[in-house]
């Protein structure tokens, strides 16, 4: 197999046998109205793909990440492969924590100092690469200070160094011109109650995200906030849960028009939900901003993150994402690793090459879906009591439970039509592997 600097470019080939080659991602092409590049908008996830070498809770790495230097000089030799593993992908776009980019220190000073330098030198490789920061966001999780969590820990200090580090990260939001700055709350919940105030808690969630966009509209950023929705790990209930809950507490207080959600495949099924009920969520919602691109285990109960294969998956996200009119602000980010024994640079770019194709894939098949036009037709068709006589006076608001009751009982024989499940399921395997 060809190594790692030997490929100069990735590109579309639907006939090559080479694995290093697109089958059905071909950026410029055309699909629904513009090109697939922009339809998915692909971005690089810099923890999994730059930092992450394969260690795992029962062993070390298995990859070697380190480029044979130390201190800031490992984290340039890092963001150069990052850069160049972008190109050779045509990948456009990369997201990041701040601990991602820079050698840690003993203090949050000595920890800016280094990531400032760092994000003076990703600036120069932007416009070097033409690429663009998709979103940054903070890690306020790992550090033993965040084991209460952020935000929400019993502990003021940490709610002030967890605003800091936000405000770091917004001000090389607006610095890099970030399409998006994402908020993931991986400690923000609780174990057991017998130690949580919860109501304290959840409450200064809500004033640690005020405090936010009014540094937002301070500063002049014009990217979007995200909330990215997660149940249980690392803690056994977190306030993030799921895309529902999310509102809920956006709405509750007042911030359903500052944060759109940041939605994550696997982050739905260990909710207990599929990846398309989320985004379905999102949109209903109007909150739909970006995607987190992966999938888990389903033998597995944790997060596994692993690069996204399954067709019918990508094909109904690329269903909701095209039906809500496209991305805006948010695009894919691969927040996926290649699997502990996948362990050389070839691996990383099979990996992405696997993942690219099977959304190429899905967005090739959601478009093939909506022109087909049957599923929509069958819901318009099941739904379509509402568009006549009571139904109608009941969407119009023009009803009440008086003339429901007298309508009720002079219908003696209501009949509710098959849901034909399977049939759609079979509409779906039409589209995806008929001729």
């Amino acid at each position: 197999m060809e190594k790692y600097e030997a490929i100069n470019k990735v590109v579309y080939n639907p006939k090559s046998t080479s694995p290093f080659a697109f089958r059905f991602y071909n950026p410029d092409e055309m699909i629904a109205g513009k090109s697939m590049q922009k339809q998915l908008k692909f971005a690089m996830s810099y923890w999994h793909t730059i930092d992450a070498a394969g260690t795992d809770m029962f062993g070390g790495d298995t990859m070697d990440k380190y480029f044979n230097k130390t201190g800031v000089e490992r984290y340039i030799a890092k963001a150069n492969f990052a850069f160049d593993l972008m190109d050779k992908l045509q990948i456009e776009y990369y997201c990041f924590h701040d601990v991602d980019i820079a050698p840690q220190g003993n203090t949050f000073a000595e920890n800016t100092k280094n990531q400032n330098k760092m994000v003076d030198y990703l600036f120069t490789l932007q416009a070097k690469h033409g690429k663009k920061l998709l979103w940054n966001t903070a890690n306020n999780f790992s550090d033993k200070k965040f084991m209460a969590g952020a935000a929400t820990s019993p502990n003021a200090d940490v709610f002030a160094l967890a605003a800091a580090k936000v405000k770091w990260g917004l001000d090389t939001a607006k610095r890099l011109d970030a399409s998006g700055y994402v908020f993931w709350g991986g400690r923000e919940g609780y174990d057991t109650l017998l130690n949580t105030d919860m109501g304290l808690e959840l409450d200064n969630l809500a004033r640690f995200m005020k405090m936010a966009v009014e540094y937002k509209h301070k500063i002049g950023f014009t990217g979007a906030f995200y909330i990215e929705p997660k149940p249980k790990e690392p803690t056994k209930h977190q306030y993030d849960f799921d895309a529902a809950t999310c509102m809920n507490f956006l709405r509750k207080h007042g911030l359903e028009n500052e944060y759109k959600l940041n939605i994550e495949a696997n982050h739905a099924t260990l909710a207990g939900h599929t990846f398309q009920h989320e985004l379905r969520t999102a949109v209903i919602n109007g909150a739909l901003g970006s995607i987190d691109a992966n999938q888990g285990d389903p033998f597995l109960g944790w997060d596994t993150d692993q690069f996204p294969t399954n067709v019918y998956d990508t094909t109904m996200c690329m269903y909701e994402v095209l039906k809500a009119g496209g991305f805006t602000t948010g695009g894919l980010n691969f927040d996926a690793k290649a699997r502990r024994q996948s362990n050389t640079f070839e691996d990383i770019l099979l990996s992405y090459i696997a993942g690219m194709d099977s959304f190429a894939l899905g967005l090739r098949m959601a478009d093939k879906l909506i022109r087909d036009g049957r599923i929509d037709e069958f819901n318009n068709d099941r739904y379509a009591s509402y568009n006549i006589g009571i139904g109608k006076k009941i969407i119009d608001g023009t009803t009440n439970f008086d003339d429901l009751y007298a309508y009720a009982l002079s219908r003696e024989n209501i009949q509710v039509d098959s849901g034909r499940q399977e049939y759609l399921e079979s509409v779906i395997n039409n589209i995806l592997f008929g001729n």
